[in-house]
């Protein structure tokens, strides 16, 4: 007990002057938000045929946007568009397109149109140790998740730069994941891929300032999609220890929040960024192996298999 008491006292000690120093980089250059309306205004939400992506569609939509929603999936797509037309009243625009083909995307953003806020939310997920996890299956997230937004975001560019004066501010937001902050144990390739939707809108975001181009980066934690629930079948047993201390979203929960932080422009801005990060660094290194390995006592059987004994005498049911 003593020794637990010393080691949050020591992490409380450790943080407590970064936080700080966070908050006040913060009310010093985070410079002011600024509007990105959203009625009357094109949004093109990619992955809108399901979860996250269809409950943004519903609600861009029911705000008065032009809406476009691409997806791999030409069925899913019409129905995503009827439930649409039904909730409210608006027809959109649908693409059946792979992100991973650019030559497809760019076909696909030119039909739309010029847009003025992309929805960058396409994606795919397998959780697996990397040993065990095969190079096709990394390959196929960092082409649909990383690769994907750069083809989209260059086919899309050039139409939402031009007469942006005139148009008001456009917006690219991309959908990262909490896996996109803090390393997780088994989230080897997914970690990579959001991790480098970071470093992606970071740098994007000073090339298109100029342009009156604002970027986003919105950081859900699990959601409760269907892809969910396939996703905890594959789970190695010790992320689902991790992931079972916090609760899912709903899709309509995280849309609101993302719909609402793309429109306000919360995004972390200059030196204020990096010493999020930093933090963050510091957070992802501490919490998870301290909590694993005090709580979890993790084993590897002679059958090579994870097992846990987890959160003894509090046991989750």
């Amino acid at each position: 007990m003593a020794a637990e008491t010393s080691y949050l006292f020591l992490l409380l000690l450790l943080l407590t002057p970064v936080l700080l120093l966070l908050l006040v980089l913060t009310l010093i250059v985070r410079p002011k938000s600024i509007k990105i309306p959203i009625k009357n205004r094109h949004v093109f939400i990619t992955g809108g045929s399901s979860g996250i992506g269809l409950a943004l569609a519903h609600q861009a939509a029911s705000q008065g946007a032009q809406v476009s929603i691409l997806a791999r999936n030409q069925e899913k797509l019409e129905q995503a568009r009827n439930s649409i037309l039904l909730s409210t009243g608006i027809e959109v625009s649908i693409f059946s397109v792979d992100v991973r083909d650019f030559q497809a995307v760019k076909q696909a953003i030119d039909e739309a149109g010029p847009i003025d806020v992309l929805i960058c939310n396409q994606g795919v997920f397998m959780a697996q140790e990397l040993d065990k996890e095969s190079l096709e299956n990394v390959k196929f997230m960092l082409d649909i998740n990383l690769l994907g937004c750069f083809h989209l975001i260059k086919a899309v560019l050039p139409g939402m730069k031009k007469n942006r004066k005139d148009r008001g501010p456009g917006s690219i937001a991309l959908m990262s994941s909490q896996a996109g902050q803090v390393g997780i144990y088994g989230y080897t390739a997914y970690a990579a891929s959001k991790f480098g939707l970071r470093g992606l809108g970071e740098a994007l975001q000073q090339e298109l300032i100029s342009e009156n181009i604002h970027v986003s980066i919105i950081c859900p934690p699990d959601t409760d999609t269907p892809g969910l629930v396939e996703e905890n079948k594959g789970r190695p047993e010790v992320t689902k220890i991790i992931a079972s201390s916090s609760g899912a979203m709903s899709a309509d929960e995280v849309a609101q929040k993302a719909l609402n932080g793309i429109k306000s422009e919360i995004t972390f801005d200059g030196i204020c960024r990096s010493s999020y990060s930093w933090c963050a660094a510091c957070c992802s290194f501490v919490l998870p192996v301290g909590l694993v390995w005090k709580y979890s006592k993790v084993e590897r059987t002679k059958e090579g298999y994870l097992t846990s004994r987890a959160w003894s005498g509090h046991q989750h049911s």
